[in-house]
């Protein structure tokens, strides 16, 4: 035990030794603080003794400057402000950039320079609709909208009706595709547009379009048929009168220049769904779904003419653009209102309404297309009763979707004096006398 003993000795003698020097006192720090001798200023309060009197340094990094003539105080290296009021409080100004709508000289150019851009944008690519006038908004070019409506009719073909298109020697595609053939055949007529459509074809599946032409598409009908297997306004059309009457009297040129050109396309999707479309660009869908439910040709050309007349109004691409807008409103009223209270009211209000108008639009100019095409429009108002009872009407329809009621549709055709036109061109066509130009 005696190294331990040993050991224990050393470690208390180092241990005394630390303790020592840390308690030890410190030497005095001779001059800490600059003097100043001012004896000879301050002699009449001394009795002539030397008096220095110390100045404690102020440290480089914390000054206050005062300016007298702003009472502004900077404190620090000037990047801190504060005002002193009547009563000695400081009010400090708030720390980081200005926000630029402090200055209203920055708001004054923003709002200019975005009402100039907007009223350019407006009057570059406002449109008139043809028959009906209405000035409408569309940003997208006509290229861009063949492009969308090209690509989404790609890819249904490729993944989303794969397996379910019926081939083009189908009877039903014949059918669909003669039909079609005779509304895009009126659509020229009512545009006066002189073109042979050598390029309406049926779209296959493979995406190469069938070059078989009318009589041998009948003749396949014939022989195997059988054996395949697989008070809004918005809700009346006084704003059509008078919109058409206001573009006489302005002389409004129809927008046409979106139909030169198209490569028209139909395809027959064995889906019990009962809808149709037309995509930009001339790309028709039809579903099997449909033609068990309307079985004449009068009731096919009746809804294949509504979607056509989407095509020629451009509704697709003015969905687009007012879909912008609606969204860009929405943000800025999402700064002072709910944004589901802002939701609601912007459907409500804007966008269903907006939709509705647009399918009366169709409705109208469909009539005249399926008339000019040798159909008897006076089918058409049961046509859109009967589809009301299929797809389920209500009496809220009409406030609370896209598309008005059935019964709304078939009343607002039946009285229109759009209808008495289409007798009309109808009669023309029947007689073999062909009307052009009743689009503009």
């Amino acid at each position: 035990m005696a190294w331990y003993r040993r050991s224990k000795l050393g470690f208390d003698a180092i241990s005394r030794y630390l303790t020592s020097k840390a308690s030890a006192p410190k030497p005095p720090i001779r001059n800490p603080i600059p003097t100043i001798n001012r004896s000879d200023q301050l002699s009449k309060f001394t009795s002539g003794s030397y008096n220095p009197i110390r100045f404690p340094k102020i440290s480089s990094f914390s000054p206050v400057i005062v300016n007298r003539s702003s009472n502004f105080r900077s404190i620090g290296s000037g990047y801190r402000y504060y005002y002193v009021d009547s009563r000695q409080v400081r009010h400090f100004k708030p720390r980081g950039f200005k926000k630029w709508t402090d200055n209203p000289r920055n708001v004054l150019i923003v709002v200019l320079v975005g009402s100039g851009i907007g009223v350019t944008m407006y009057f570059g690519n406002v449109e008139t609709v043809p028959y009906t006038k209405r000035k409408h908004l569309v940003l997208l070019s006509n290229n861009l909208e063949k492009m969308i409506g090209e690509s989404q009719f790609q890819n249904m073909k490729k993944e989303q009706f794969k397996g379910k298109i019926l081939p083009a020697m189908h009877p039903a595609s014949v059918r669909v595709r003669m039909i079609s053939k005779d509304i895009i055949e009126a659509l020229q007529r009512g545009l006066k547009k002189e073109q042979v459509w050598t390029d309406f074809s049926y779209g296959s599946e493979s995406g190469v379009a069938s070059e078989s032409r009318g009589k041998e598409n009948l003749t396949a009908e014939e022989t195997g048929g059988d054996n395949w297997q697989g008070k809004d306004e918005v809700l009346n059309d006084m704003w059509v009168d008078e919109s058409r009457k206001k573009g006489k009297d302005k002389g409004l040129m129809s927008a046409t220049s979106h139909l030169e050109g198209l490569k028209w396309e139909v395809l027959v999707v064995n889906d019990q769904v009962i809808n149709a479309f037309c995509l930009p660009g001339g790309k028709i869908v039809v579903f099997t779904g449909l033609l068990e439910h309307f079985k004449t040709d009068e009731e096919i050309a009746t809804i294949i003419g509504h979607e056509v007349a989407h095509a020629v109004a451009r509704h697709a691409a003015e969905q687009i653009t007012k879909h912008l807008w609606f969204t860009i409103g929405q943000l800025i009223l999402y700064q002072f209102v709910m944004p589901d209270l802002v939701n609601t009211m912007s459907n409500l209000l804007l966008r269903l309404p907006f939709s509705r108008r647009m399918e009366i639009e169709a409705d109208y100019i469909g009539l005249l297309l399926m008339a000019s095409a040798g159909y008897d429009p006076r089918v058409a108002p049961k046509v859109f009763e009967k589809l009301g009872q299929v797809s389920g009407d209500s009496a809220l329809r009409d406030y609370l979707s896209t598309h008005p009621s059935g019964k709304r549709r078939s009343k607002l055709l039946s009285e229109a004096k759009v209808m008495q036109e289409a007798i009309s061109i109808y009669r023309e066509s029947t007689a073999g006398r062909e009307v052009d130009g009743f689009f503009l």
